[in-house]
Formats: C-alpha cells, sequence, structure tokens
C-alpha cells in the first residue's frame, strides 16, 4: 500500500487520485488491556463492513495499537490518528506541559512510524475557542508547528494536519499538508457557501471534511440518510478532498463514560445497518459528480505560438480528462516551431494562422468552436483530470459568464521555476467574495460562448498579455459576473530562468500601459490598479502593516462562528511595493550628491539608507513567505531558492516599471482631457426640458467623463461630493450636484466644481522651493537652481493637472463648451 501525496488541492497514490470517502471510528470503552478498540475480531469485522460500503479510510481519536493497522492495510483502508493531548485546558500556562506533550506525541509515533496504512497524524482536534483566546492565536499556532515538527521528525513520509473548527477558524497554520475541519450545517446553500471559505483559507492545499453529520436520535434515522447524501455530495462538488462521516457506530466512549445521549452511527451500537449507512455507501459512488448529468458541450481552446517544448504535456493532460462532452481546438499562431505537428498526433483539430497575437488567436478558436462553454488553457499548463467538470458545475449552478480556477506550480519543473512561482507578477486570481471573482487569470479561463460574442471576443491589441484582466473587466462592464471554482485546477509551469521571467513581467508593464491607456478610470493617481477583491496565490507582496487582523469572536468570545477580518494595505505601508519606488530612491540620490556641495541636505543620506533598506525587506518577508511544492532536504539549496526568491521580488517592481515606463505609463503622465481651464472654483447651472433622476444626469456626465479617458471616480457614501476626476498624480477635481425642480417635469442642474492638490505634493513643492530659496540665499548657486527650479517644475505640473481635470469636468457638463457656445457660469 502506497501512502497518499498532496498535490494542489487533491490527494494522489502514485498518479491517481484519491479521493477520502472515510468514517469515523471509535474509541470506545477500553479493555482490560487499555485497548480503546475493542478485540481484533471486532475490528475486522468492522473494517470489512466498511470496505463493503465503498469506504476507503477511517479516522481515529487516539493512537491505535499496530495491529489495527495492519487490519485496515488488510481491507485497504487508510488511518488518519488523532494525537491526543490536554488541548482542553490553558495547556501553555505549565511550561513544562509543552515539553512533555511533545515527548509523549514522540513516543506515540515510535510503535506505529511508517506503517504503509498511516493516511495522516491530526496534531489536535478543536482546541477550544476560549483556550485559544486566552493564551492568543499566535502562540497556540507556533505550539501547533512544533507539533507538527515532531511528527515529521518520528515518520517523515507521513501527512500531517490539524482538525480545526468554525469557533477557531481564524487559526493560520500554512505548515500543514492539508486542511481539516469538522462541520455541521444542515442546509445545502449553508454548507456550499462555508466550503468555499475554507477554500480560500486553505489557498493551494486540500479541504477535507474531518466530521459530518447527523443525529438520529433527535431527527430520525430517514432524515440522517437523506441529511448524510445531500452533504456528501456537496462536499465533494465543491471540490473537498474527502470527508469522514461522523460515525460508524452509536457506540462511543469519552470521558470515561460511555456517550448515550445521540446517535450519529451509521450502525447501531449492536452494528445493525441504519438507512443512511445504504445513503452513505450510493454518495460515495461515483465521486465527485454523478454521471448521470446531461453535461454541457465544452471547447478546450489551446492557442500557441513556439510551444512545442511544453504543448505535448499539455495535450496528455487534456487526452486524461474525464469530460464526457469535449471537444479540442489548437490554434497554431505562426509558430516556427513543431507546435502544429505535435498537437496533431494527439487527434486534436489544429488550425494554424499567420501570427497575430493571444487575443487574435483566441478570438480564431472562438469562431471555430461549437461548444456552449469556451475553456482557454495556456499551452504549457496540463489540466486535472476533474477540470472541466468543476468548471461545468459552477456554470450549472450559477449565473455566472466566466469561471476560473487555480493554477498552480509542477513538481520537478526546477530550482528557478520553483524560485519563479513564489515570485511576485505570477497569473493571481482576484476574489471578491470567497465565490465571486474580479479577475481570473487567461491561463485557466472558462467563459459563455454568447457572452464572449456580445462583447465582440478578445481585444486583439493585446497580442501577449493584458487580454484577460480587459475582458474581465468588459463582461463586468454588461452587469454579469465571474466566478471561481477551486477544484479546477490545473498545472501550470513558470518561466525557468531569470532571463525569461524578466521579460514576462517586462510584457506584463507594457500591457498594464495598453489597458492603463483603455481603461484610464480603473487606475488611480499613481498608475495602479486598486482591486476591489483580495489577491490570492503565492507570490504575494507582503507588506509592513501588522499581519494579524481583527478576529470576530462575539460578545465574551461565544460567536459559534469566529472569523478574522483584516483591512487593506495602507499607502504608507504599501509605497516600498510600487515601482516608483525607485523615483523616491533616486530623488533621495540626487539630494545626497547635493549634499555634497550643501550640507544643510545632510537628512538625505539616512533617508537614502531606509529608502533602500526598504525593498531589500520587502524582499526578504516575500521570500519568508515562500513555499516550495520541490523542497529539498539539503539545506544549502534550500538556502539558495530562499536567496532567488528574494532576488526576483526585488527585481520585479522595477522591470515591470521599466515596461510600464516604455507603454508611457508612469505617474507624471497627462491624465484626460488636454485642454486647460484655470483651477479655480467654478458654478455650472444646465436648463432640462424633460424631467429625470439626479442619478440619470450624474450618469450621463460619468459617461461623458469616460468617454474622453478622464479618470473618473464616483464618491462614496460618506463623501460630501458626486465625481472626482483625477489629472495625474499631483492633482485633480470634484464635483458636486444640486437639482432644482420647476415644474411641468422642467428641470435646473446645479454642478460645483472646484480643484484638489495632492497633500504630499503640495509638501513636496514648499519643501523643495523653500530648500532652493535656502540654498540660493546661501549661495549654492547649482543646488538652489536645481530645487527652485523642481518646486516649479512640480508646481506648474500640479497647475495644468488641476486644470485639465476642470476642463474634462465642464465639457463632460455641456460638450457644447467645447465649441464656445456659453452657459451661465460664475464662481464660488
Amino acid at each position: 500500500m502506497v501512502r497518499p501525496v498532496v498535490r494542489g488541492k487533491f490527494l494522489f497514490v502514485g498518479d491517481r487520485k484519491f479521493y477520502l470517502r472515510g468514517v469515523t471510528y471509535g474509541p470506545f470503552q477500553p479493555t482490560n488491556e487499555g485497548c480503546e478498540y475493542h478485540d481484533q475480531k471486532t475490528v475486522e469485522a468492522d473494517f470489512a463492513a466498511m470496505a463493503r460500503r465503498r469506504i476507503n479510510a477511517v479516522r481515529l481519536y487516539t493512537v491505535p495499537p499496530r495491529w489495527l493497522l495492519d487490519i485496515a492495510q488488510g481491507h485497504g483502508l487508510r488511518v488518519m490518528i488523532g494525537m491526543p493531548w490536554e488541548q482542553h485546558v490553558a495547556f501553555l500556562d505549565d511550561r513544562r506541559r509543552p515539553r512533555q506533550i511533545i515527548q509523549r506525541l514522540g513516543a506515540m509515533i515510535q510503535p506505529i512510524a511508517n506503517h504503509p496504512a498511516i493516511l495522516a497524524y491530526a496534531i489536535g482536534n478543536e482546541i477550544p475557542a476560549s483556550i485559544v483566546r486566552w493564551h492568543g492565536p499566535a502562540k497556540v499556532e507556533r505550539f501547533l508547528h512544533r507539533l507538527y515538527k515532531t511528527v515529521k521528525r518520528g515518520d517523515p513520509s507521513a501527512l500531517v494536519t490539524y482538525v480545526n473548527f468554525p469557533t477557531t477558524e481564524y487559526l493560520n497554520l500554512p505548515f500543514l499538508d492539508f486542511a481539516a475541519f469538522n462541520v455541521y450545517l444542515e442546509s445545502p446553500e449553508k454548507l456550499t457557501a462555508y466550503l468555499s471559505k475554507l477554500h480560500s483559507h486553505a489557498g493551494d492545499r486540500p479541504v477535507i471534511m474531518a466530521e459530518l453529520g447527523l443525529d438520529s436520535l433527535r431527527h430520525g434515522q430517514e432524515a440522517q440518510a437523506h441529511t448524510l447524501h445531500w452533504q456528501i455530495r456537496t462536499a465533494f462538488e465543491s471540490a473537498c478532498a474527502g470527508l469522514f462521516v461522523f460515525s460508524w457506530t452509536d457506540e462511543w466512549h469519552r470521558g470515561g463514560a460511555d456517550i448515550t445521549d445521540w446517535a450519529f452511527g451509521l450502525t447501531t451500537r449492536q452494528r445493525q445497518p441504519k438507512p443512511a449507512l445504504q445513503s452513505v455507501a450510493d454518495a460515495f459512488t461515483g465521486i465527485p459528480f454523478s454521471n448521470h448529468r446531461d453535461w454541457p458541450r465544452i471547447s478546450v481552446i489551446v492557442c500557441s505560438y513556439n510551444g512545442a517544448r511544453t504543448i505535448g504535456d499539455c495535450c496528455q493532460g487534456i487526452l486524461s480528462l474525464k469530460y464526457p462532452n469535449i471537444e479540442v481546438i489548437v490554434v497554431d499562431d505562426g509558430s516556427r516551431d513543431s507546435v502544429g505537428p505535435i498537437a496533431h498526433s494527439y487527434g486534436f483539430k489544429v488550425i494554424r494562422q499567420l501570427n497575430a497575437g493571444l487575443s487574435s488567436a483566441r478570438n480564431t478558436g472562438m469562431e471555430a468552436a461549437t461548444g456552449e462553454i469556451l475553456v482557454y488553457l495556456d499551452d504549457d499548463a496540463r489540466p486535472d483530470p476533474d477540470w472541466l467538470h468543476y468548471l461545468a458545475h459552477t456554470f450549472m449552478t450559477t449565473h455566472h459568464v466566466a469561471v476560473g480556477g487555480p493554477n498552480l506550480p509542477p513538481v520537478g519543473d526546477g530550482m528557478i521555476a520553483d524560485c519563479v512561482a513564489n515570485a511576485p507578477g505570477g497569473p493571481l486570481h482576484v476574489l471578491i467574495t470567497d465565490q465571486v471573482a474580479e479577475h481570473i487569470p487567461g491561463c485557466n479561463f472558462a467563459v459563455r460562448r454568447e457572452a464572449l460574442m456580445a462583447v465582440g471576443g478578445f481585444d486583439p491589441q493585446f497580442r501577449i498579455a493584458g487580454d484577460d484582466v480587459d475582458l474581465c473587466w468588459r463582461l463586468q462592464e454588461q452587469g454579469w459576473t465571474i466566478g471561481f471554482s477551486p477544484g479546477a485546477m490545473v498545472w501550470h509551469h513558470r518561466r525557468n530562468s531569470i532571463d525569461a521571467y524578466l521579460r514576462q513581467q517586462r510584457n506584463y508593464g507594457r500591457a498594464e500601459a495598453m489597458l492603463e491607456n483603455k481603461w484610464p478610470w480603473k487606475y488611480n493617481a499613481a498608475g495602479h490598479i486598486p482591486w476591489s477583491g483580495r489577491i490570492y496565490g503565492r507570490g504575494k507582496l507582503e507588506t509592513f502593516q501588522r499581519r494579524r487582523g481583527h478576529i470576530y469572536q462575539g460578545i465574551w468570545g461565544t460567536a459559534p462562528f469566529q472569523s478574522m477580518y483584516q483591512s487593506p494595505p495602507g499607502l504608507v505601508s504599501s509605497l516600498p511595493l510600487m515601482p516608483e519606488w525607485y523615483l523616491i530612491i533616486f530623488a533621495l540620490a540626487s539630494l545626497s550628491v547635493m549634499s555634497v556641495f550643501w550640507p544643510h541636505l545632510w537628512p538625505a543620506p539616512p533617508l537614502l539608507a531606509i529608502a533602500l533598506a526598504a525593498p531589500i525587506m520587502q524582499a526578504l518577508m516575500g521570500a519568508a513567505h515562500a513555499s516550495f511544492v520541490n523542497s529539498s532536504t539539503n539545506r544549502m539549496a534550500l538556502a539558495d531558492k530562499y536567496l532567488i526568491t528574494a532576488w526576483l521580488h526585488l527585481l520585479q517592481p522595477i522591470v515591470r516599471f521599466h515596461g510600464r515606463l516604455r507603454g508611457g505609463l508612469h505617474p507624471l503622465r497627462p491624465r484626460g482631457a488636454t485642454r486647460f481651464r484655470l483651477p479655480r472654483r467654478r458654478r455650472i447651472t444646465v436648463w432640462h426640458e424633460e424631467w429625470s433622476p439626479p442619478e440619470k444626469h450624474l450618469e450621463t456626465v460619468e459617461t461623458n467623463l469616460e468617454r474622453h479617458n478622464a479618470a473618473v471616480r464616483r464618491g462614496g457614501e460618506w463623501d460630501s461630493w458626486d465625481l472626482r476626476v483625477s489629472g495625474g498624480l499631483l492633482g485633480g477635481a470634484r464635483l458636486r450636484m444640486a437639482l432644482e425642480e420647476h415644474g411641468q417635469g422642467k428641470q435646473q442642474l446645479c454642478f460645483a466644481l472646484w480643484p484638489t492638490w495632492s497633500a504630499i505634493a503640495l509638501g513636496l513643492i514648499v519643501m523643495l522651493g523653500v530648500l532652493g530659496a535656502a540654498a540660493l540665499a546661501d549661495g549654492a548657486w547649482i543646488v538652489g537652481s536645481i530645487l527652485a527650479g523642481s518646486s516649479l517644475g512640480l508646481g506648474l505640473k500640479a497647475l495644468t493637472e488641476t486644470g485639465s481635470a476642470i476642463a474634462a469636468m465642464i465639457e463632460a457638463i455641456d460638450p457644447s463648451r467645447r465649441k464656445g457656445t456659453r452657459k451661465q457660469e460664475g464662481t464660488k
């Protein structure tokens, strides 16, 4: 019997995916010898009955004798072993107790270590919320990490988990091999939503239900059977890697007494089957999805340009798909290698075109496809066998027009690819909620054909990158939503050389500039996309802000579901992550040079040292959070990986910024209208003969601004202004509207406009001006001229930006003003 391993969101035995179909077992009243699992004859009968019902795993709450594992192995059952210790008390208050617990766990492992029937060790089960609250989450997390390392030392090839529950879901335990939760929810909608939340917590790791069930004593045996059936189907359809039904029998012994006031078992205490046993066996058939569905036709489209190195692996993965209703189209975008012949050898339809870029190739595939769902897969990605089932299930159970899933780095791509997988700038997804996405990467992108056709397909101007972001925005602009399916997993090869990675980041920077030119209102003044959702995946840039957020615990810590809420990073903590930070470094370096000629600039060198240290610290933080899929036991090799990852974190913003600059995207770029109006407060009135609601008038102004590529943003619920236009990093303008009703549907709109300046920009202009004047007064003419000139230049730039924003607003309120027609205007 080969032990399972973790690969992405699932467990595998060899090359075969392994779904856990388990039940919990015991503990029972101890025998005279202290065994909590009766005798070998009883266990033999129970395990044989389990195997006949398609059960392949057993969860124990205490460490069993080795003979029990031998019996499990004989029936093809894998065992998850609970490691009992005094987690119900304040175990960290006594300094001796943690050491004693660790020593006992090490001793427990020795008699059973390396047994092939062992699935995993659970280093704890539901530490009470009050105990976690007493010690603080960080201390509990550190102690669980010590237990994890103890188990790994005793049995290195075993999987290790901790069984959590909703009351302490906020515990951050990234070192575990998979996430395990005890969850008892009695409606499919609530269970589906909570499992989506658990997948967001678990990230790239599998999620396993360590307990689910229903008490037949209170609800009845028929209700138990019905509930367990839909709980099991929901768990697997929600991409769980497995589950344990609580429990095999009503017999249970805990705390020195038999438990008689509930009956969660699939069998009675006398091992007589309940209706739930057959219901569970039926639910375990055809997982993760039933084969009796009418699955929609899917067209898998692979676009490739010189991708012969990886297209074979991609095609082999497509051949392994279990989906019944599929066509495959490979679009060869003018490749100079053997992409076409390789794809032909797998029997796929190949369309060759002259090289026109990625978006054009994707549109070619769209036009040739016959499926109602189009699924785009990169030529360097290999899908999981159940990939299309999870995508199709999400389409069939929601109204999303597009769905994506995780793209994970495969094992064995080499050291550099492993480091690149943990470097920033990778293909990450952005989630608004646990089920709704703001952005999904194009390497694993499914869309309804009619929706894609309705928005005109992909934009051909995006030849290398940016097409997926643009399409997501256009779909959302129609009022449609995008979904995320954690089980729709593909293995996506990362760049296997540093040069290739840096070229990719440079191209991404150019694509960002193209996107900003098309969607200027999506970008902030500094030239970045302020995502509404949260970015998930490896390689995220780590900020200096406090990592742990606020935990909702309820009054006196009594909330049954306790979650962590964390505000997004602020400007100060995010600045060192931005490419523009290097402009700050350049400015401080210039001031440091000038301090040689004018000593009063002495603070510049220490500030320069701090500015240089910030990205280095960020890079080290990013490397410290790396998770290597092919980690070596060689400490030197592992240290090399961390150093390379830190180096990539340091280089990526510079290279990305270079690409953005080449595309014209920089903080001082002109935004919106190129006309200029004196930046002063203005009042404009416009007469309307036909009545419209006030929001309709504002939407018209907003549309006019966007039509002229102005970067416009709506005011929020707490703002006293309605629209804001950014003229650039230094200044912009705001607008507020009032509506006068004049009877018979006639209206007069009153618009107040006023310029706004960045406080940081104003402070910088004043500071440079004062320093320049002081340097000139000291006779440092060159330094004074440079500083005063910089102040004057920034001042003129701020004036230009606010003036262009005012001009854009005036033209959006009344387009006739572009032709010189006068309306009533005044100052306020």
